[in-house]
């Protein structure tokens, strides 16, 4: 291929644009067939989707895709992505794809290909998936295409699986919980589940029309669900994004509480049972700093890996951890799944909240974050920003004045034309102060 198909999350692009076009799709499936059949009668995948108008599209040009190979392709609908990670594994399919942009909106799309063991795919095999495209794949005999089929016990499925997550003899009977599913592949599984495990449930974003999903909901934008907090004095409120392998969490007064702060709580929970596998939480270099004061005081480790929760996985695997994450929300837990899962994090979190007797505002709050602040500087296509002098000099300089006490990370997006500049400083005038410089830097170049 003339340019780099796969970013640090799947393929993800604009609709009907390179590369999320039909085409593509196809051309992909069949790539993807190819690489993953094996050496037996029955070669299966299965394919879930959000809720974006696209998804129709992409989900017949990759199936036309895999059966060309002799795959035969089950098509599970809208489902959260963490749910086929674990339909992967649990159907013995040799590959699974989730057709989703998680958190972006529904003008973009994306394709995440899961392998046979229900875990994201590694840099090689990706490479190895589009190597074949390179090279072209010859179609399977007429004999062999494969069949395509609904598989309609997919969502069942997950539902009872992810209330076995939830402690065994314990329920949610008198929580009042409001649950935002952006309008997303959850907008049916995350009501059912906590219902189902005796909450009050209010659902927002439950109504995705192909076009609203992420629109003014769930964790990128929770303001909707913090009014609804409020208004129905509800004990909690949960925000997942489009796909449903992020959360944000809201407690009763209407306080948000991130990724980092649902984890540094499940692990200080965890390494006082004894559960939290070498006593190590696995999280990204954008975690706040005040994270890793509030673990290093109770005796636990944080690795920190690049940008990506597929990176947080394969250092949990290779170190043999079983909880890590992202400060957007990711929460992965090996022991319950492959990938993160928005709605199994907020099951754990409810576990504190129900075996302790505390208030939500009372456990979303564990650490005191050192002031931490992104800001994404969009660039014209063809520029190179971080590339140039005057944004090297500037970020030099602005690392010489932080010092110790703070910390600037700068990168660019895996799935956006977008340079993320975050920084993280204990004085907040000197974090403002340096923060603007470099970005005006960069906003420079990125439309010179």
């Amino acid at each position: 291929m003339p340019q780099k198909l796969f970013g640090t999350d799947g393929v993800r692009g604009r609709a009907n644009s390179w590369p999320m076009t039909a085409e593509m799709a196809l051309k992909l499936g069949e790539a993807a067939g190819r690489y993953f059949r094996r050496d037996k009668q029955d070669h299966r995948v299965v394919i879930g989707k959000d809720t974006r108008l696209s998804g129709y599209m992409i989900e017949n040009a990759l199936t036309a895709g895999f059966t060309s190979t002799g795959m035969n392709v089950f098509l599970l609908g809208p489902m959260p992505t963490p749910a086929i990670g674990y339909l992967t594994h649990g159907l013995r399919a040799d590959v699974g794809v989730m057709i989703s942009a998680s958190h972006n909106p529904a003008s973009d799309n994306g394709i995440k290909f899961f392998g046979p063991d229900g875990f994201k795919l590694s840099d090689e095999a990706e490479a190895g998936i589009e190597a074949l495209m390179s090279e072209g794949v010859a179609p399977t005999a007429p004999e062999n295409i494969g069949r395509a089929k609904r598989f309609e016990d997919a969502r069942g499925r997950y539902v009872e699986y992810a209330k076995t997550t939830f402690p065994s003899r314990r329920r949610l009977d008198g929580l009042r919980i409001v649950v935002d599913c952006a309008n997303g592949a959850a907008y049916k599984t995350a009501p059912a589940v906590l219902w189902e495990l005796g909450a009050e449930v209010i659902a927002l974003g439950v109504e995705p029309d192909g076009t609203n999903i992420n629109q003014n909901c769930g964790s990128t934008q929770p303001a909707a669900a913090v009014r609804k907090v409020i208004e129905t004095r509800a004990d909690i409120g949960i925000c997942l994004d489009g796909d449903a392998d992020r959360v944000v969490l809201i407690d009763e007064k209407g306080q948000v509480a991130d990724g980092d702060q649902i984890m540094g709580l499940i692990a200080s929970r965890w390494a006082e049972g004894g559960r939290l596998a070498g006593n190590t939480l696995v999280a990204t270099v954008m975690s706040n700093l005040g994270l890793e004061r509030f673990l290093n005081d109770r005796g636990i480790d944080l690795k920190r890996t690049s940008v990506g929760d597929r990176y947080v996985v394969e250092e949990m695997r290779s170190g043999d951890h079983n909880l890590g994450g992202e400060q957007s929300g990711h929460i992965v837990m090996t022991d319950y799944a492959t990938t993160g899962d928005g709605l199994i994090g907020a099951l754990q979190f409810l576990a504190c909240m129900v075996e302790t007797g505390r208030k939500a505002s009372d456990l979303a709050r564990v650490f005191e974050p050192v002031p931490q602040k992104l800001i994404n500087v969009r660039y014209e296509p063809g520029k190179a920003p971080l590339e140039a002098a005057p944004v090297q000099d500037a970020i030099a300089e602005a690392e010489k004045t932080l010092g110790r006490d703070g910390r600037l990370l700068i990168r660019k997006s895996g799935t956006e034309p977008l340079i993320r500049v975050m920084a993280e400083a204990v004085d907040p005038a000197l974090l403002d102060r340096v923060l603007n410089t470099v970005v005006t830097a960069v906003e420079r170049e990125s439309r010179a």
